[in-house]
């Protein structure tokens, strides 16, 4: 298969760092107790990377929050686009009902909750965000 036709793979779904064009330049070795290496190796797994890339995302990201929590972040707020698009859709099949006879769908309540839920939903991702 050439280069041509290969798709690029998701960075979200990665589990090893790209490589570099000059390859590796210091190699760190690092000594950890028995009970450290299980905590890294759960939160790695948990975090879908290696325990080398948790270490030094870790280390070099800014603030408290990894690069692999910002992903999840994305995914969640790419998540809740999707929830809007389907739920704006919902709320103009029933306008478009309401307006063409003197009646109120039955629906609407129940559509009407799942938009508070959805709102609810974007209002706590951007607080973890903050």
């Amino acid at each position: 298969m050439s280069e041509e036709n290969e798709k690029p793979r998701s960075r979200v779904s990665k589990r090893r760092r790209e490589n570099r064009p000059a390859g590796s330049k210091k190699r760190r070795d690092l000594w950890v107790t028995a009970e450290e290496e299980a905590a890294l190796v759960a939160r790695a797994a948990r975090e879908r990377v290696t325990v080398p890339n948790l270490l030094i995302s870790a280390a070099l990201s800014e603030g408290s929050e990894t690069p692999t929590e910002r992903k999840a972040a994305m995914a969640e707020l790419m998540a809740i686009h999707t929830l809007l698009a389907r739920v704006s859709n919902n709320v103009n099949q029933i306008a478009r009902h309401a307006n063409a006879g003197n009646e109120f769908p039955q629906d609407a309540k129940a559509v009407l909750g799942y938009v508070r839920e959805v709102a609810m939903r974007i209002d706590r991702t951007i607080e973890g965000l903050m």
